[in-house]
This record gives C-alpha cells, sequence and structure tokens, in this order.
C-alpha cells in the first residue's frame, strides 16, 4: 500500500501492529495483549473486545512476555497483511513456548476464511473468533482452558454491538470512532468484506446517540461515525438492510436514514465535530450534502474511494456507478461545498487494465483534485469474484509503473492543495503533540488536514484559529491567533 496523507485518520499506520492499551480496572487479575491491523473497523472492534473481556477479568497490557491472553484483530483486504499477521503469529507461539499458559486467539477478517488452517493443519491459535461472535469470548476463553480449540465464524443478520460500550484504547481523550452500520452488500469483484463481515444491518439511532453522548461526558470534543459503507445506513426497527423492502408500511415510513442520523448527531452535539467514512459514491444521497452544508459542525471533509477512473475498470469491479456519475457527485459536492476536501482509494492493475483505462484514472484524478488518498497495486484475494471471475493478468513491472504514476500524481496534486492554505486562518482542534516536537501541537482542520503549531496556553481539546505561514505536502504549519 502507498499513501499520500495528512496522518490520514482512516488507516492510522502508527497504531497498525501497536499493543492497545486501556485504563486499569481494579479486582481484574488476568492479562490480555491485543494488536489491531487494517482499517478503522478493525481498530473500533478491538476496543469492543477489550470491553467484553473486562468484564471477565482482563486487563490489558503492553508486555507480550506476560500476556494470560494475546489476540490479533486481522484483515483480509490484502496478501501483505495476511503475510504480516502470519509473522506476528510466528513471535507469538516462540513466546508460548517459553509461557506455555498463554493463549493466542485471532479474531476478524481472517477468522472465517482461514479458521481450519489456524486451528487443526497448522495448530498455531487456541482459538478464532470472526467479527460478529465477539460476545461468544467469555464461553470460547471456557472452551480453551478446558483443553479444547475454540471457534466461533458464524456471521449475524443482527449483531451491532450497540449495547457494549466500548474502551477507548490508546485514545487522545479528544477524538472517538462510534460504528453506525455493520457488515457490506456491495459485492465489488476485488474484495472480501461482505464474505468475512457478512450482510449490512444498522444499529439503532438512539444507541448511537447515548454513547455520543458519554463520549461528551468524557470530554471527547470529536466523533467519527464508522461503517464499510455509511451512506447505506438504514435503521427501520433491526434487520438486515436487504430485507427493508419486507418492512411494514409504520417501519419503512419512520425509518431513519443517513442524513437523518447525521442531522440527529449534529443538532444533538453542536459543540462536537463529527466526521464520518467510508462513503460509496454509488449510494450517497444529495441530501448528505445538504445536511453538511446546514450544519457547520459537521467537518468539510469526505473520503470517497473510487478504485478507477474508467468506466469499464469499475464495471469488472462490480462497482455500481460510472466514471461519468462520479464526477457529477464530484460536481454537486464542489457547488454545494467548496472548501470541502476529497480523498480517495485507488487501485491500479486490476484485471485486464489497458494503457487507456489507466490513462482514465489519472485523467479523473486531475479532473477531481484529490487532497489525498490511498493507492494500492491490485493484489487477487482468495474467495473473492474477481478470482473466480478474471485472469490477474497486468504484468507486476506494469503495476509497478502504473502506481508509482498515480502516486506521483497524487503527491503533485497535495503538494497545490496545500500550499492553497498559506496565508489563510483555519479553525483546528488540538489532538496532542507533533510527532516531531513536544514543544508544537499537532492538532487538525475540519477539512482532515494536520496543523502543526508552537504551543502556547493552550490545552489538548481546545478549539484554535491557526494562521497557516508555511507547509510541506502533507502537513500545513502555522502560528496560533486566538481561541475558537
Amino acid at each position: 500500500m502507498s499513501r499520500v496523507t495528512t496522518e490520514e485518520k482512516i488507516i492510522d499506520a502508527n497504531k497498525q501492529g501497536h499493543p492497545l492499551s486501556t485504563d486499569f480496572k481494579e479486582g481484574n487479575t488476568k492479562k490480555l495483549y491485543i494488536e489491531s491491523y487494517g482499517c478503522q473497523m478493525n481498530m473500533n472492534d478491538s476496543e469492543i473486545v477489550a470491553s467484553i473481556l473486562s468484564e471477565t477479568g482482563y486487563n490489558t497490557t503492553l508486555n507480550l512476555e506476560e500476556a494470560d491472553l494475546v489476540m490479533v484483530n486481522t484483515c483480509s483486504i490484502r496478501e501483505k497483511a495476511e503475510q504480516t499477521i502470519r509473522k506476528r503469529l510466528e513471535k507469538y507461539n516462540a513466546i508460548k513456548k517459553i509461557n506455555p499458559n498463554m493463549k493466542v486467539g485471532v479474531l476478524g477478517c481472517m477468522a472465517e476464511r482461514l479458521k481450519s488452517k489456524f486451528l487443526e493443519e497448522e495448530k498455531i491459535v487456541d482459538l478464532v473468533v470472526g467479527p460478529d461472535a465477539y460476545r461468544d469470548l467469555p464461553n470460547l476463553l471456557e472452551e480453551v482452558n478446558e483443553g479444547r480449540n475454540a471457534v466461533n465464524v458464524i456471521l449475524s443478520k443482527e449483531e451491532t454491538y450497540a449495547d457494549v460500550s466500548p474502551v477507548r484504547l490508546n485514545s487522545n481523550g479528544v477524538s472517538a470512532f462510534v460504528t453506525i452500520t455493520r457488515g457490506c452488500d456491495n459485492m465489488c469483484t476485488f474484495c472480501v468484506v461482505p464474505f468475512t463481515r457478512g450482510r449490512e444491518r444498522s444499529r439503532d439511532p438512539q444507541s448511537i446517540i447515548s454513547e455520543i453522548k458519554d463520549l461528551q461526558e468524557k470530554g471527547y470534543k470529536e466523533v467519527t461515525l464508522l461503517g464499510q459503507n455509511v451512506d447505506s445506513y438504514l435503521w427501520y426497527g433491526g434487520g438486515l438492510k436487504k430485507d427493508f423492502d419486507k418492512a411494514s408500511d409504520i417501519a419503512k415510513a419512520t425509518a431513519v436514514g443517513f442524513a437523518d442520523l447525521l442531522k440527529m448527531v449534529a443538532d444533538t452535539f453542536p459543540e462536537m465535530w463529527v466526521r464520518f467514512f467510508t462513503n460509496n459514491p454509488q449510494d450517497m444521497d444529495i441530501n448528505v450534502l445538504h445536511t453538511m452544508v446546514k450544519y457547520p459542525n459537521i467537518c468539510r471533509y469526505l473520503h470517497l474511494p473510487v478504485q478507477s477512473g474508467s468506466t469499464t475498470v469499475l464495471e469488472r469491479m462490480n462497482r455500481q456507478h460510472t466514471r461519468e456519475e462520479y464526477m457529477e457527485l464530484i460536481d454537486n459536492i464542489r457547488t454545494l461545498l467548496p472548501d470541502c476536501a476529497i480523498s480517495q482509494d485507488m487501485i491500479v492493475g486490476f484485471c485486464g487494465e489497458t494503457e487507456e483505462e489507466h490513462k482514465d484514472t489519472l485523467s479523473l484524478m486531475e479532473y477531481v483534485n484529490y487532497d489525498y488518498g490511498f493507492m494500492f497495486s491490485y493484489s487477487e484475494r482468495p474467495g473473492t469474484l474477481a478470482e473466480k471471475k478474471f485472469p490477474d493478468d497486468v504484468p507486476a513491472e506494469v503495476k509497478k509503473r502504473r502506481l508509482q504514476e498515480v502516486i506521483d500524481l497524487q503527491r503533485k496534486l497535495s503538494a497545490n492543495n496545500t500550499n492553497a492554505y498559506v496565508g489563510k486562518i483555519v479553525e483546528v482542534l488540538i489532538e496532542g503533540n507533533s510527532k516531531k516536537s513536544d514543544q508544537h501541537w499537532m492538532a487538525r482542520n475540519s477539512q482532515n488536514y494536520a496543523v502543526v503549531f508552537p504551543k502556547g496556553d493552550e490545552k489538548i481539546g481546545d478549539f484554535v484559529k491557526v494562521k497557516i505561514t508555511d507547509c510541506t505536502s502533507a502537513t500545513l504549519l502555522g502560528e496560533y491567533v486566538s481561541h475558537s
């Protein structure tokens, strides 16, 4: 993976594989070591797991050697992610030889696909738990303690963990993620998510409001609504989105869509910043844009994965939208929200991609003028529709060259966009120390750009105005002007 970002929050590379830490709970005697890889959904799921295990006697530890239970929350989206997990499991098992009472478990997206391989063939883990089975962890651990391997990878039609209050792992105390949907119904041919996370279902809006209220009371200033596809949010009393047509007339009439939920959150918490991702272009409703216009506390930032700029490639990917439809969406955003930053996901070298189709991607990037993005060369994933339908026929050297062209163009666009901020005054939320200097703050503006400026009397969690005096290709540099 390559990315050109402003310390993007979608996948925080600094948290990839780092052990997660929670507050110590009196009376808990067992120690949990938990690592997460992949998307922010995985990071948020680890918070749910830590919360469930906290109730059964576990505090987190940063010391692998002293752990009673080691959990790795896994990602299957690309081959490199799976290779990373395997190396970590080798490390855990080396420690296990020294500490034979230690148990090792795999959580998340690799669980369903590789359960028999991990448990029976390679015998490298004690338990395997899918993303809808975290409530079953106490029972599964009892099975393990009685000497049996334990597995639950059943995908649920109802589970949203709405009543589980996630502990906040490695939190800055300012920004938090709140999951609003689970699963995905978009059968993109390159993607394993529908098979590893199940069908799409949404969470009761009142439980979402309650969780955010709890965060506000604890001093959080920003919340990000999280889902594989937030635009598909649809609450009609519970159940899968695909079954909405079977709902009663009253359930349909009182259903809550994503624009409705966004209004509820922005209205209820006017002093908090509200973000959301990930968006899917084919599902994004114009009403969401109108809601963003109406509420200044909804941040001016959209992550809009397109994957390719070519309609023919999008058809092979089963993306459910064309190049022209995506451009029309961009035009609407630029008209209604001219100050909105837009980021992308892009896959180069997908099955059958021609040079002309690759050029379509480059020209779309120019048209949109993306602020930043995540760029990948295609890697075939077992079990996907693309693996069954299309040969992975773009040579590795061609993929590498095309990826570099996409990266180079995004760097140029990013540099131009950061330069445009120089001389302007922006409002920012202070998140913590700059990574390079504890004499500087790292903050973020509404457009999700990292902003670094010298410390004064401000504190973490303050909204302040900063004049931008300089920039790098990814970060804005400035000086304090006033509190907001």
